[in-house]
């Protein structure tokens, strides 16, 4: 064993800190071809010597992690004594403890699997390393190689990124910051990174790094690297500069690279190219994006807030108001243009991908296109017979308009909450469609976006057929609420703007569903590494016959209903509207042949050091009694898509077969009234979001809630149901949430790490 230890010493190597610091920028390029930004390597990486690193910073890391650095050998034997023993047994490989053993890590960049052989190796290494390297040269190495976060590699950009300046100037106060941060950026980084992980709250982590700031400056004082004098003189927690002050990444352009590392690294089994690959460079990715399409969007959305949007005029109307906006390509799912928000440099929430707003209305299409693809059931059958034995329903099929109707399940019981009291539906603005026997066609019911109607073919055609329809449209299952209760037909999931773009992109497409993806390309050194259209997957979510009548429905909204203020000069345009419970949000979704693009507004304080991140109500706002769908959400849209369409051929939608059969026929004595053309549907919603549920809603016989169940009992009642009160808080989370595959809140696009396939 001594020889083949003394052979292992002889044949290792001492790393070279110039070798561990060759990464390189990746360049990002726009559909065209043409440059978008390089950015990622080294120019967020530099070399500086010993003498330029503060003595506090060498003396905070030596107090942090490896008290005994200027006198040991390089390895903690108790620490390879632990590892031995724990990989011996089959248990997880361990990292070293000392200084000179993470920097030994750290230049090894080219090989950080977790392997028995490599862990023996780098021990070696780091024998060798603490026998033969000066601790001068081992320290800056390894101050050097450190990650810090915020895409910062060494001391030098750690300090330009967290304080603007150079490493040499940082304070003792400042330097015990930055080596609690090498504990891990994700937890310690003050302005959070809930991208990665939904527990990395810029809370959390401000208490998280305050508490380790703190004790590294204590564990200073104890061992004799800074007075006691010194000490007391730092009792604030050092400010830190906000993320990416990159200029290169602002406005829009952080959001779209942003979007682009997350396609990459959350499907690394595809490409190939995981984060630690990207973080080291070398690669050019082509992306999705349409430079110009993104400006037209972006335009759009500054001319109505231009126009309209004054917080100074109306400090508690117009501040904190935000839009989102996604646009996808429905022959492919390419993502054309995303509007994020401001400036990725300033607001940190991806909108287009990660806002948490529910969609309310919008939501309706997925109930038409369940109850069209699988039918209504038959109260005359068994539970398992209605299953099979199904009427599909045709748009012309008459369900009841009337304001507070008694929502019943298929099997004709009222639904009721834990008091007893029956559900009662509310349309917007109570109002009540086609007395005296109020039916309404489905087709009108979305026109004027009545909610009775839908709520109760919802339950007719069974929850849990709404939520497979809206999942096979591209909606991912992490950003939809609870299926267990009738409002779920009305939009209160929160699905992100990419995804409802996708989503609508299905229809536009007759059926034909593809996931939104950011990247068709990425090449390195040596050739092309990944080509999406080697992995896309096209899957027939709809027959074209349901999703072309889907489609002809909505153009009925668009050319006569909520959404004509998205009536386009010279093309066919199919969409909905969108307004959810307390006016905390409102959507527009719309699609012609070529395009779909979705646009959201609300209102949320989510800067960085806000503690609340609640939604808030829009009475008000934009000067306007109420925001509806039909206002500024569909007036962007309209603006937007009049440009990103022009100079393109004119295209019409498929003439949709006939469909379904015409359930509750009876004679209808009065004709249906028109609904103002501004007005919208607000969705009613439980208290609290739940997370997933069971897929199909099961009820006790009678209907009636399950007494410890809060979200049912605050959904029902003779005056709780419907657009009016469904909820405190628009069944709205206080944070919005994150994208789903690691990203905190669920809808898997976007945010860094946050998303499977945008």
């Amino acid at each position: 064993m001594m020889v083949v230890a003394g052979i292992a010493y002889a044949m290792v190597g001492v790393p070279n800190v110039a070798q561990a610091a060759e990464a390189q920028n990746n360049v990002y390029k726009w559909a065209d071809g043409s440059t978008m930004v390089a950015t990622g390597g080294e120019t967020n990486r530099q070399i500086i010597g010993y003498a330029q690193i503060p003595k506090e910073m060498r003396y905070a890391v030596m107090s942090a992690e490896n008290k005994t650095f200027e006198t040991d050998k390089g390895v903690d034997p108790m620490g390879i004594g632990r590892a031995l023993f724990n990989m011996a047994k089959g248990g997880e490989t361990q990292g070293g403890s000392t200084i000179t053993q993470q920097y030994v890590k750290n230049a090894r960049l080219s090989d950080q699997s977790q392997t028995v052989t490599r862990k023996f190796k780098e021990l070696f290494i780091s024998i060798k390393v603490g026998a033969t390297v000066d601790k001068k040269e081992i320290m800056a190495g390894y101050l050097n190689t450190a990650y810090y976060g915020r895409g910062a590699y060494g001391i030098q950009a750690a300090s330009r990124a967290y304080f603007n300046k150079d490493a040499s100037k940082l304070n003792a106060s400042q330097c015990a910051f930055l080596a609690a941060v090498l504990k891990g950026a994700t937890y310690y980084d003050p302005a959070g990174a809930t991208s990665i992980d939904p527990a990395a709250t810029p809370d959390a982590n401000l208490r998280r790094a305050t508490e380790r700031w703190s004790w590294i400056l204590d564990e200073m004082v104890k061992d004799g690297h800074l007075t006691a004098s010194q000490r007391a003189g730092y009792k604030k927690f050092p400010e830190t500069e906000s993320p990416r002050s990159n200029a290169q990444l602002s406005g829009q352009v952080g959001y779209l690279v942003d979007l682009a590392k997350a396609y990459i690294v959350n499907n690394s089994e595809k490409t190939n190219i995981t984060a630690e690959d990207l973080q080291r460079g070398g690669y050019t990715i082509q992306t999705t994006f349409d430079k110009k399409m993104v400006n037209q969007l972006e335009n759009a959305v500054k001319k109505v807030r231009k126009e309209n949007i004054d917080p100074k005029a109306r400090p508690d109307k117009d501040k904190y108001v935000q839009f989102g906006g996604a646009s996808v390509d429905p022959e492919d799912g390419a993502i054309k243009a995303i509007y994020g928000g401001e400036d990725a440099t300033k607001h940190f929430t991806n909108n287009a991908d990660q806002t948490g707003a529910q969609v309310g209305s919008t939501f309706k299409p997925f109930v038409l296109a369940a109850a069209m693809q699988w039918g209504k059931r038959d109260p005359e059958l068994g539970p398992e017979q209605a299953q099979d034995e199904r009427t599909k329903v045709s748009p012309k099929s008459l369900y009841s308009g009337e304001n507070k109707l008694k929502i019943e399940d298929y099997d004709e019981n009222v639904w009721k909450d834990k008091e007893g009291k029956e559900w009662l539906q509310k349309n917007d603005g109570g109002e009540s469609y086609n007395p005296p026997s109020y039916q309404i066609d489905l087709r009108e019911a979305m026109r004027v976006s009545a909610n009775s109607a839908y709520v109760q073919l919802g339950m007719d055609v069974g929850l849990d057929k709404v939520r497979e329809a809206a999942l096979d449209a591209g909606v991912l299952k992490t950003s939809l609420a609870s299926a267990n209760y009738p409002s779920f037909s009305l939009g209160t999931s929160d699905p992100s703007a990419i995804r409802m773009a996708g989503a609508y992109s299905t229809f536009a497409a007759s059926g034909k569903q593809n996931d939104p993806y950011s990247v068709k390309e990425i090449t390195d050194k040596d050739g092309t590494v990944f080509r999406h259209a080697d992995v896309a997957k096209t899957r027939q979510a709809f027959t074209a016959q349901v999703a072309d009548n889907v489609t002809d429905v909505l153009r009925t909204v668009v050319d006569k209903g909520t959404g004509t203020a998205a009536k386009l000069d010279d093309r066919q345009v199919a969409g909905k509207t969108g307004t959810t419970d307390g006016n905390k949000s409102a959507w527009f979704v719309g699609y012609t042949p070529q395009l779909s693009t979705a646009v959201s507004m609300y209102r949320m304080d989510d800067n960085e050091s806000s503690k609340k991140r609640e939604f808030l109500e829009m009475y008000g706002t934009g000067g306007q009694k109420k925001i509806h769908g039909a206002s500024f959400p569909a007036e962007i849209w309209h603006d937007y898509m009049e440009n990103a369409l022009k100079g393109k051929e004119v295209e019409d939608f498929p003439t949709p077969e006939p469909i379904g059969v015409v359930v509750n026929d009876v004679p209808t004595p009065t004709a249906t009234p028109s609904a103002p053309e501004t007005a919208d549907e607000e969705s009613p919603t439980p208290s609290n979001t739940p997370s997933e549920s069971a897929p199909t809603p099961t009820p006790t016989p009678s209907n009636t809630c399950d007494p410890f169940d809060f979200e049912c009992n605050n959904t029902g009642g003779n005056d709780n149901g419907g657009t009016d009160t469904g909820g405190t808080d628009g069944g709205v989370s206080p944070e919005p949430t994150e994208t789903d595959d690691g990203n905190s809140r669920g809808n898997g696009n976007g945010g860094l790490f946050g998303g499977g396939t945008g």
